[in-house]
């Protein structure tokens, strides 16, 4: 359980550690004009990624709930962000390679968000659905229920005189 309270803790600063890497990364390992693909393409696409990830963690309920992810985000958050951090090493051989699986595994991340978002809140429509439709709503042969008048009492501070 403590891992998956530490990566629900480590979604957010993630956004902002991860393209603050790839900016280092370059500087360290790179240079030259690397840097603007690194400015304009890499850094604003994981930052974008990771919040808009972020937030679809973060928006079910269960994750609200316990303030803790999912083992499958676990898996897939250590592995699209282990990527990352080696696209950020530039390692020349392998650069490409492992771009292409970093864009991959964000991509199925994504989706991997939607499904148990989706999984998650299936059941909740159907039963608002189920109960307005079924017990709330009277049927075409269902007499409507009896509502009862109130008693209404009025209080007048000021007599007002003609």
């Amino acid at each position: 359980m403590w891992l998956r309270q530490a990566f629900f803790r480590w979604l957010l600063p993630a956004a902002f550690l991860l393209p603050l890497w790839l900016l280092v990364g370059w500087g360290v390992f790179q240079g030259g004009w690397a840097i603007l693909w690194v400015l304009f393409i890499a850094i604003p696409s994981v930052l974008i990624g990771q919040l808009l990830l972020t937030l679809l963690t973060r928006s079910r309920p269960s994750v609200r709930i316990e303030r803790a992810v999912s083992w499958w985000d676990v898996l897939g958050f250590t592995v699209w962000h282990g990527l990352t951090i080696a696209v950020g090493f530039f390692i020349d051989r392998a650069f490409a390679w492992l771009l292409v699986s970093a864009i991959i595994a964000g991509v199925a991340l994504f989706w991997l968000q939607l499904w148990q978002l989706w999984n998650e809140a299936k059941g909740s429509g159907a039963r608002i659905r189920e109960t307005i439709a079924w017990s709330s709503i009277p049927g075409e042969h269902e007499p409507a229920p009896q509502t009862r008048v109130h008693e209404v009492i009025v209080v007048r501070e000021v007599d007002q005189r003609d």
